[in-house]
Protein backbone atom coordinates (compact mmCIF):
# COMPACT_ATOMS: atom_id res chain seq x y z
CA UNK A 1 0.00 0.00 0.00
CA UNK A 2 3.02 2.33 0.19
CA UNK A 3 2.43 3.05 -3.49
CA UNK A 4 -0.79 4.79 -2.45
CA UNK A 5 0.27 6.29 0.89
CA UNK A 6 3.44 7.88 -0.42
CA UNK A 7 2.52 8.60 -4.03
CA UNK A 8 2.73 12.11 -5.45
CA UNK A 9 -0.35 14.20 -6.14
CA UNK A 10 0.14 14.34 -9.93
CA UNK A 11 0.73 10.58 -10.03
CA UNK A 12 -2.49 9.77 -8.16
CA UNK A 13 -4.59 12.25 -10.14
CA UNK A 14 -3.29 10.78 -13.41
CA UNK A 15 -4.08 7.24 -12.26
CA UNK A 16 -7.59 8.33 -11.24
CA UNK A 17 -8.11 10.04 -14.60
CA UNK A 18 -6.91 6.92 -16.43
CA UNK A 19 -9.14 4.72 -14.19
CA UNK A 20 -6.13 2.77 -12.95
CA UNK A 21 -7.19 3.49 -9.39
CA UNK A 22 -10.44 4.85 -7.98
CA UNK A 23 -10.91 7.75 -5.55
CA UNK A 24 -12.63 5.29 -3.20
CA UNK A 25 -9.53 3.09 -3.11
CA UNK A 26 -7.34 6.10 -2.37
CA UNK A 27 -9.57 7.36 0.42
CA UNK A 28 -10.09 3.94 2.00
CA UNK A 29 -6.33 3.36 2.05
CA UNK A 30 -5.73 6.66 3.81
CA UNK A 31 -8.57 6.18 6.29
CA UNK A 32 -7.13 2.78 7.17
CA UNK A 33 -3.72 4.38 7.58
CA UNK A 34 -5.16 6.98 9.95
CA UNK A 35 -6.94 4.32 11.98
CA UNK A 36 -3.68 2.40 12.35
CA UNK A 37 -1.37 5.30 13.21
CA UNK A 38 -3.58 7.77 15.07
CA UNK A 39 -3.23 6.03 18.48
CA UNK A 40 0.55 6.58 18.39
CA UNK A 41 0.84 9.81 16.42
CA UNK A 42 -2.27 11.69 17.55
CA UNK A 43 -1.99 13.86 14.45
CA UNK A 44 -5.74 14.40 13.95
CA UNK A 45 -8.37 16.06 16.13
CA UNK A 46 -11.25 15.30 13.74
CA UNK A 47 -11.62 12.73 10.96
CA UNK A 48 -14.63 12.91 8.65
CA UNK A 49 -14.60 9.35 7.31
CA UNK A 50 -18.25 9.40 6.24
CA UNK A 51 -17.88 12.70 4.40
CA UNK A 52 -14.67 11.57 2.71
CA UNK A 53 -16.27 8.35 1.50
CA UNK A 54 -19.25 10.25 0.14
CA UNK A 55 -17.01 12.66 -1.76
CA UNK A 56 -14.86 9.80 -3.06
CA UNK A 57 -17.96 8.11 -4.45
CA UNK A 58 -18.97 11.34 -6.19
CA UNK A 59 -15.43 11.79 -7.53
CA UNK A 60 -15.47 8.27 -8.94
CA UNK A 61 -18.82 8.85 -10.62
CA UNK A 62 -17.46 12.03 -12.14
CA UNK A 63 -14.55 10.14 -13.72
CA UNK A 64 -16.87 7.46 -15.09
CA UNK A 65 -19.02 10.15 -16.71
CA UNK A 66 -15.96 11.58 -18.39
CA UNK A 67 -16.16 14.92 -16.56
CA UNK A 68 -13.15 17.22 -16.44
CA UNK A 69 -10.81 16.28 -13.60
CA UNK A 70 -9.41 19.00 -11.33
CA UNK A 71 -5.78 19.36 -10.26
CA UNK A 72 -6.53 17.59 -6.96
CA UNK A 73 -9.30 15.24 -8.03
CA UNK A 74 -9.68 12.52 -5.40
CA UNK A 75 -6.61 13.62 -3.40
CA UNK A 76 -6.93 13.23 0.40
CA UNK A 77 -5.97 16.49 2.12
CA UNK A 78 -5.73 17.43 5.79
CA UNK A 79 -6.14 20.92 7.24
CA UNK A 80 -4.76 22.54 10.38
CA UNK A 81 -7.53 22.79 13.00
CA UNK A 82 -7.40 26.59 13.20
CA UNK A 83 -8.76 26.95 9.64
CA UNK A 84 -12.52 26.96 9.09
CA UNK A 85 -14.16 23.98 7.41
CA UNK A 86 -17.96 24.15 7.38
CA UNK A 87 -19.54 21.76 9.88
CA UNK A 88 -16.24 20.72 11.46
CA UNK A 89 -14.95 21.56 14.92
CA UNK A 90 -11.97 23.90 14.56
CA UNK A 91 -10.77 24.37 18.15
CA UNK A 92 -7.23 25.70 17.54
CA UNK A 93 -6.05 23.44 20.36
CA UNK A 94 -7.95 25.20 23.12
CA UNK A 95 -10.66 24.26 25.60
CA UNK A 96 -11.87 27.83 25.16
CA UNK A 97 -12.84 26.95 21.56
CA UNK A 98 -13.85 23.32 22.16
CA UNK A 99 -17.43 24.00 21.09
CA UNK A 100 -16.61 26.09 18.03
CA UNK A 101 -17.90 24.63 14.76
CA UNK A 102 -17.25 26.58 11.57
CA UNK A 103 -20.33 27.76 9.67
CA UNK A 104 -18.56 28.18 6.32
CA UNK A 105 -15.37 27.19 4.57
CA UNK A 106 -12.28 29.36 4.59
CA UNK A 107 -11.53 30.70 1.10
CA UNK A 108 -8.54 28.39 0.68
CA UNK A 109 -10.71 25.40 1.66
CA UNK A 110 -13.27 26.33 -0.99
CA UNK A 111 -10.52 26.49 -3.58
CA UNK A 112 -9.14 23.09 -2.58
CA UNK A 113 -12.60 21.53 -2.80
CA UNK A 114 -13.24 23.16 -6.18
CA UNK A 115 -10.03 21.53 -7.47
CA UNK A 116 -11.35 18.11 -6.42
CA UNK A 117 -9.51 17.62 -3.12
CA UNK A 118 -11.19 15.41 -0.52
CA UNK A 119 -10.74 16.75 2.99
CA UNK A 120 -10.34 13.85 5.39
CA UNK A 121 -9.72 15.59 8.70
CA UNK A 122 -8.12 18.44 10.58
CA UNK A 123 -4.98 18.24 12.63
CA UNK A 124 -3.61 18.98 16.06
CA UNK A 125 -1.91 22.22 17.15
CA UNK A 126 -0.55 23.78 20.34
CA UNK A 127 -3.09 25.97 22.10
CA UNK A 128 -3.82 29.04 19.98
CA UNK A 129 -0.74 28.05 17.88
CA UNK A 130 1.69 29.70 20.28
CA UNK A 131 4.46 27.09 20.57
CA UNK A 132 6.88 25.04 18.48
CA UNK A 133 5.58 21.81 20.00
CA UNK A 134 2.11 20.41 19.31
CA UNK A 135 0.56 19.68 22.69
CA UNK A 136 -2.52 21.02 24.43
CA UNK A 137 -4.97 20.31 27.25
CA UNK A 138 -7.81 19.55 24.82
CA UNK A 139 -6.36 16.79 22.63
CA UNK A 140 -2.86 15.97 23.92
CA UNK A 141 0.46 15.90 22.08
CA UNK A 142 1.43 14.85 18.58
CA UNK A 143 4.42 12.58 18.06
CA UNK A 144 7.04 12.62 15.35
CA UNK A 145 6.67 9.64 12.93
CA UNK A 146 10.46 9.28 12.80
CA UNK A 147 10.70 8.77 16.55
CA UNK A 148 7.64 8.82 18.78
CA UNK A 149 9.55 10.26 21.74
CA UNK A 150 10.23 13.40 19.67
CA UNK A 151 8.03 16.39 18.90
CA UNK A 152 6.45 16.82 15.49
CA UNK A 153 7.04 20.55 15.90
CA UNK A 154 4.56 23.37 16.01
CA UNK A 155 2.35 24.91 15.44
CA UNK A 156 1.50 22.86 12.31
CA UNK A 157 2.81 19.69 13.95
CA UNK A 158 -0.31 17.61 13.34
CA UNK A 159 -0.12 18.46 9.65
CA UNK A 160 3.54 17.51 9.37
CA UNK A 161 3.03 14.20 11.18
CA UNK A 162 -0.04 13.30 9.12
CA UNK A 163 1.68 14.00 5.80
CA UNK A 164 5.04 12.43 6.63
CA UNK A 165 3.36 9.22 7.84
CA UNK A 166 1.19 8.79 4.74
CA UNK A 167 -2.13 9.66 6.40
CA UNK A 168 -2.66 12.56 3.97
CA UNK A 169 -1.10 13.40 0.61
CA UNK A 170 -0.74 17.06 1.51
CA UNK A 171 -2.25 19.73 3.64
CA UNK A 172 -2.38 23.29 4.88
CA UNK A 173 -0.62 24.79 7.86
CA UNK A 174 0.01 28.33 9.01
CA UNK A 175 3.17 30.17 9.93
CA UNK A 176 3.68 33.14 12.25
CA UNK A 177 7.27 32.39 13.23
CA UNK A 178 8.21 29.14 11.51
CA UNK A 179 5.04 27.14 12.15
CA UNK A 180 5.00 25.54 8.68
CA UNK A 181 8.76 25.29 8.17
CA UNK A 182 9.82 23.96 11.58
CA UNK A 183 7.34 21.01 11.66
CA UNK A 184 8.24 20.24 8.03
CA UNK A 185 11.92 20.17 9.04
CA UNK A 186 11.23 18.05 12.14
CA UNK A 187 9.18 15.48 10.19
CA UNK A 188 11.15 15.38 6.94
CA UNK A 189 8.67 16.96 4.52
CA UNK A 190 8.45 20.22 2.56
CA UNK A 191 6.46 23.31 3.38
CA UNK A 192 6.10 26.86 2.08
CA UNK A 193 5.65 30.02 4.11
CA UNK A 194 4.37 32.26 1.32
CA UNK A 195 4.55 36.02 1.02
CA UNK A 196 1.63 37.56 2.97
CA UNK A 197 -1.35 37.94 0.66
CA UNK A 198 -0.41 35.28 -1.87
CA UNK A 199 -2.85 32.80 -0.22
CA UNK A 200 -5.90 34.29 1.53
CA UNK A 201 -5.83 33.97 5.30
CA UNK A 202 -9.59 34.44 5.56
CA UNK A 203 -11.09 31.86 7.92
CA UNK A 204 -7.92 31.37 9.97
CA UNK A 205 -7.85 31.83 13.75
CA UNK A 206 -6.33 34.07 14.97
CA UNK A 207 -6.99 36.37 12.04
CA UNK A 208 -4.01 38.32 10.76
CA UNK A 209 -4.93 41.92 10.07
CA UNK A 210 -3.77 45.47 10.68
CA UNK A 211 -0.29 45.68 12.16
CA UNK A 212 -0.17 41.87 12.35
CA UNK A 213 -0.86 41.27 8.67
CA UNK A 214 2.78 40.60 7.76
CA UNK A 215 3.31 38.19 10.62
CA UNK A 216 1.13 35.15 9.96
CA UNK A 217 0.29 33.35 6.73
CA UNK A 218 -1.29 30.08 5.63
CA UNK A 219 0.83 27.76 3.53
CA UNK A 220 0.94 24.36 1.81
CA UNK A 221 2.75 21.31 3.18
CA UNK A 222 3.52 18.05 1.36
CA UNK A 223 6.21 15.41 0.96
CA UNK A 224 7.66 16.94 -2.21
CA UNK A 225 8.13 20.46 -3.50
CA UNK A 226 6.12 19.56 -6.62
CA UNK A 227 3.14 18.72 -4.41
CA UNK A 228 3.64 21.90 -2.38
CA UNK A 229 3.54 23.87 -5.62
CA UNK A 230 0.37 22.08 -6.76
CA UNK A 231 -1.39 23.10 -3.54
CA UNK A 232 -0.01 26.63 -3.76
CA UNK A 233 -1.27 27.01 -7.33
CA UNK A 234 -4.77 25.98 -6.26
CA UNK A 235 -4.98 28.18 -3.16
CA UNK A 236 -3.23 31.36 -4.32
CA UNK A 237 -4.99 34.44 -5.63
CA UNK A 238 -6.69 37.56 -4.31
CA UNK A 239 -9.56 37.65 -1.84
CA UNK A 240 -11.51 40.78 -0.93
CA UNK A 241 -11.62 39.80 2.76
CA UNK A 242 -7.83 39.60 3.04
CA UNK A 243 -6.48 43.15 3.17
CA UNK A 244 -3.01 42.12 2.00
CA UNK A 245 -4.07 39.96 -0.92
CA UNK A 246 -3.37 41.10 -4.46
CA UNK A 247 -3.32 39.67 -7.95
CA UNK A 248 0.38 38.88 -8.41
CA UNK A 249 1.27 37.68 -11.89
CA UNK A 250 2.66 34.17 -11.50
CA UNK A 251 5.93 33.27 -13.19
CA UNK A 252 7.44 29.94 -14.12
CA UNK A 253 11.18 29.26 -14.10
CA UNK A 254 13.10 26.70 -16.12
CA UNK A 255 16.58 25.46 -15.18
CA UNK A 256 18.15 27.21 -18.16
CA UNK A 257 16.65 30.52 -17.09
CA UNK A 258 17.96 30.07 -13.55
CA UNK A 259 21.43 28.79 -14.41
CA UNK A 260 24.14 31.02 -12.98
CA UNK A 261 21.83 32.93 -10.66
CA UNK A 262 23.45 34.03 -7.39
CA UNK A 263 22.43 32.10 -4.26
CA UNK A 264 23.65 33.25 -0.88
CA UNK A 265 24.50 31.13 2.16
CA UNK A 266 23.00 33.28 4.90
CA UNK A 267 25.43 34.50 7.53
CA UNK A 268 24.54 36.56 10.60
CA UNK A 269 25.78 36.54 14.18
CA UNK A 270 22.21 37.41 15.21
CA UNK A 271 20.98 33.92 14.32
CA UNK A 272 23.02 32.05 16.93
CA UNK A 273 24.57 28.60 16.89
CA UNK A 274 23.24 25.46 15.21
CA UNK A 275 24.27 21.82 15.57
CA UNK A 276 27.15 20.53 13.48
CA UNK A 277 24.77 18.27 11.52
CA UNK A 278 22.49 21.21 10.77
CA UNK A 279 25.42 23.24 9.47
CA UNK A 280 26.55 20.29 7.35
CA UNK A 281 23.05 20.01 5.83
CA UNK A 282 23.25 23.62 4.65
CA UNK A 283 26.72 22.98 3.22
CA UNK A 284 25.39 19.90 1.45
CA UNK A 285 22.52 21.93 -0.03
CA UNK A 286 24.98 24.59 -1.20
CA UNK A 287 27.06 21.90 -2.86
CA UNK A 288 24.05 20.39 -4.59
CA UNK A 289 23.06 23.78 -6.00
CA UNK A 290 26.57 24.80 -7.03
CA UNK A 291 26.33 23.04 -10.40
CA UNK A 292 23.38 25.23 -11.42
CA UNK A 293 23.98 28.43 -9.45
CA UNK A 294 26.72 30.72 -8.26
CA UNK A 295 26.65 29.94 -4.52
CA UNK A 296 28.47 32.26 -2.13
CA UNK A 297 28.46 33.33 1.54
CA UNK A 298 26.03 36.19 2.13
CA UNK A 299 26.14 38.30 5.32
CA UNK A 300 22.80 39.99 6.00
CA UNK A 301 22.69 43.08 8.21
CA UNK A 302 19.74 43.90 10.45
CA UNK A 303 18.56 40.49 11.61
CA UNK A 304 19.11 41.20 15.30
CA UNK A 305 16.62 44.05 15.06
CA UNK A 306 14.29 41.92 12.93
CA UNK A 307 14.17 39.17 15.55
CA UNK A 308 13.59 41.63 18.40
CA UNK A 309 10.78 43.31 16.46
CA UNK A 310 9.28 39.91 15.63
CA UNK A 311 9.10 39.11 19.34
CA UNK A 312 7.51 42.49 20.11
CA UNK A 313 4.60 41.59 17.83
CA UNK A 314 4.45 37.83 18.47
CA UNK A 315 5.08 38.17 22.23
CA UNK A 316 3.76 41.22 24.10
CA UNK A 317 1.36 42.42 21.40
CA UNK A 318 -0.37 39.08 20.70
CA UNK A 319 -0.42 38.22 24.41
CA UNK A 320 -2.16 41.57 24.98
CA UNK A 321 -4.78 40.70 22.33
CA UNK A 322 -5.45 37.31 23.95
CA UNK A 323 -5.99 38.86 27.39
CA UNK A 324 -9.77 39.55 27.10
CA UNK A 325 -10.40 36.02 25.81
CA UNK A 326 -8.49 34.19 28.56
CA UNK A 327 -9.26 36.45 31.52
CA UNK A 328 -11.03 34.47 34.25
CA UNK A 329 -10.48 31.17 32.41
CA UNK A 330 -6.78 30.67 33.11
CA UNK A 331 -7.43 27.30 34.76
CA UNK A 332 -8.62 25.93 31.41
CA UNK A 333 -5.41 26.85 29.58
CA UNK A 334 -2.65 24.39 28.74
CA UNK A 335 0.61 24.70 30.65
CA UNK A 336 2.44 25.59 27.43
CA UNK A 337 0.15 28.50 26.68
CA UNK A 338 0.32 29.73 30.27
CA UNK A 339 4.11 29.69 30.00
CA UNK A 340 3.95 31.74 26.79
CA UNK A 341 1.72 34.31 28.50
CA UNK A 342 3.95 34.50 31.55
CA UNK A 343 6.99 35.30 29.39
CA UNK A 344 5.26 37.50 26.82
CA UNK A 345 3.13 39.75 29.01
CA UNK A 346 4.59 43.13 29.86
CA UNK A 347 4.31 44.52 33.38
CA UNK A 348 3.20 47.82 31.85
CA UNK A 349 0.73 47.75 28.95
CA UNK A 350 2.26 48.84 25.64
CA UNK A 351 1.31 52.27 24.38
CA UNK A 352 -0.04 53.21 20.98
CA UNK A 353 3.17 55.13 20.30
CA UNK A 354 5.27 52.02 21.02
CA UNK A 355 3.14 49.93 18.67
CA UNK A 356 3.17 52.47 15.84
CA UNK A 357 6.91 53.01 16.28
CA UNK A 358 7.50 49.26 15.95
CA UNK A 359 5.43 49.19 12.75
CA UNK A 360 7.52 52.00 11.25
CA UNK A 361 10.81 50.34 12.23
CA UNK A 362 9.63 47.06 10.72
CA UNK A 363 8.82 48.66 7.37
CA UNK A 364 12.14 50.53 7.22
CA UNK A 365 14.09 47.39 8.13
CA UNK A 366 12.18 45.30 5.58
CA UNK A 367 13.17 47.76 2.84
CA UNK A 368 16.83 47.58 3.92
CA UNK A 369 16.82 43.78 3.76
CA UNK A 370 15.21 43.78 0.31
CA UNK A 371 17.84 46.26 -0.88
CA UNK A 372 20.67 44.02 0.37
CA UNK A 373 19.19 41.11 -1.60
CA UNK A 374 18.88 43.10 -4.80
CA UNK A 375 21.43 40.96 -6.66
CA UNK A 376 21.10 37.76 -4.61
CA UNK A 377 17.44 36.70 -4.85
CA UNK A 378 17.76 33.38 -2.99
CA UNK A 379 19.32 32.54 0.37
CA UNK A 380 20.04 29.20 2.03
CA UNK A 381 19.90 28.78 5.79
CA UNK A 382 19.01 26.32 8.52
CA UNK A 383 15.35 26.16 9.47
CA UNK A 384 16.25 26.20 13.16
CA UNK A 385 19.10 25.24 15.48
CA UNK A 386 18.63 21.45 15.61
CA UNK A 387 16.53 18.46 14.57
CA UNK A 388 13.37 17.54 16.50
CA UNK A 389 13.64 17.78 20.27
CA UNK A 390 12.04 15.39 22.77
CA UNK A 391 8.52 15.97 24.03
CA UNK A 392 8.47 18.68 26.65
CA UNK A 393 11.94 20.05 25.94
CA UNK A 394 10.75 23.22 24.19
CA UNK A 395 10.00 26.43 26.09
CA UNK A 396 9.80 30.20 25.86
CA UNK A 397 12.40 30.88 28.57
CA UNK A 398 15.07 33.47 27.76
CA UNK A 399 18.51 32.12 26.92
CA UNK A 400 17.51 28.54 26.14
CA UNK A 401 14.09 28.64 24.51
CA UNK A 402 12.41 29.31 21.19
CA UNK A 403 13.63 32.91 20.93
CA UNK A 404 17.15 31.50 20.63
CA UNK A 405 16.65 28.20 18.77
CA UNK A 406 14.10 29.34 16.14
CA UNK A 407 15.69 32.60 14.99
CA UNK A 408 16.43 31.39 11.46
CA UNK A 409 12.70 31.05 10.85
CA UNK A 410 11.34 34.03 12.78
CA UNK A 411 12.86 36.95 10.90
CA UNK A 412 11.07 36.00 7.68
CA UNK A 413 7.71 36.56 9.36
CA UNK A 414 8.73 40.01 10.56
CA UNK A 415 9.88 40.97 7.05
CA UNK A 416 7.13 39.19 5.09
CA UNK A 417 9.54 37.06 3.04
CA UNK A 418 8.69 33.67 1.49
CA UNK A 419 10.62 30.61 2.62
CA UNK A 420 10.46 26.88 1.94
CA UNK A 421 11.74 23.99 4.03
CA UNK A 422 13.32 21.15 2.03
CA UNK A 423 14.49 17.90 3.70
CA UNK A 424 18.16 17.36 2.93
CA UNK A 425 19.61 14.80 5.30
CA UNK A 426 19.48 13.05 8.66
CA UNK A 427 21.18 13.34 12.01
CA UNK A 428 23.25 10.52 13.49
CA UNK A 429 20.10 9.52 15.39
CA UNK A 430 18.11 9.25 12.15
CA UNK A 431 16.13 12.47 12.54
CA UNK A 432 15.35 14.56 9.43
CA UNK A 433 17.16 17.83 8.81
CA UNK A 434 15.69 20.40 6.46
CA UNK A 435 17.21 23.46 4.82
CA UNK A 436 15.44 26.74 4.25
CA UNK A 437 15.23 28.33 0.78
CA UNK A 438 14.46 32.03 1.25
CA UNK A 439 13.33 34.52 -1.38
CA UNK A 440 12.29 38.12 -1.77
CA UNK A 441 8.64 39.19 -1.27
CA UNK A 442 6.22 37.93 -3.96
CA UNK A 443 8.90 35.75 -5.57
CA UNK A 444 7.36 32.57 -4.17
CA UNK A 445 7.51 30.80 -7.51
CA UNK A 446 11.25 31.39 -7.68
CA UNK A 447 11.64 29.96 -4.17
CA UNK A 448 9.74 26.85 -5.21
CA UNK A 449 11.73 26.50 -8.45
CA UNK A 450 15.06 26.56 -6.61
CA UNK A 451 13.68 24.29 -3.87
CA UNK A 452 12.64 21.74 -6.47
CA UNK A 453 16.07 21.80 -8.14
CA UNK A 454 17.59 21.21 -4.70
CA UNK A 455 15.16 18.38 -4.03
CA UNK A 456 15.92 16.71 -7.37
CA UNK A 457 19.65 16.89 -6.70
CA UNK A 458 19.10 15.42 -3.23
CA UNK A 459 17.33 12.32 -4.55
CA UNK A 460 14.20 10.39 -3.72
CA UNK A 461 12.18 11.28 -0.64
CA UNK A 462 12.51 8.81 2.24
CA UNK A 463 9.52 7.67 4.30
CA UNK A 464 9.66 7.32 8.09
CA UNK A 465 9.89 3.80 9.56
CA UNK A 466 6.50 3.95 11.26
Amino acid sequence: MDSIYFAGIAEIVTEIRMREISPREVIEAHLARIEKLQPNLNAFVHVDAEGARRLALAAEASVLRGDAVGMLHGVPISIKSCIDIAGWPCPAGSRLRADYVASEDAVLVSRLKAAGAILIGNTNVPEFLMAYETDNALSGNTSNPWELSRSAGGSSGGEAAAIASGCAMGGVGSDGGGSVRVPAHFCGISGLKPTPGRIPGTGHFPRGAGGFGWLGVVGPMARTVADVRALFDVMKGPDADDALSSAIEARSFGERELRGMRVGILESDALGDVTRETREAVQKAAGLLSEEFHVEPFPLIGLEQAIELWWFFFGPMIAHLFQPMVEGREVELSSMFREYLSVARLKVEPTVDEFMGACVRRDILRAKIIKQMRDVPILLSPVCASPAFRHGEGNWQPGCGYRDTMRHAQWLNLAGFPGASVPIGFSAKGLPIGVQVIGRPNEDELVLAVAEILETARGRWKAPPI
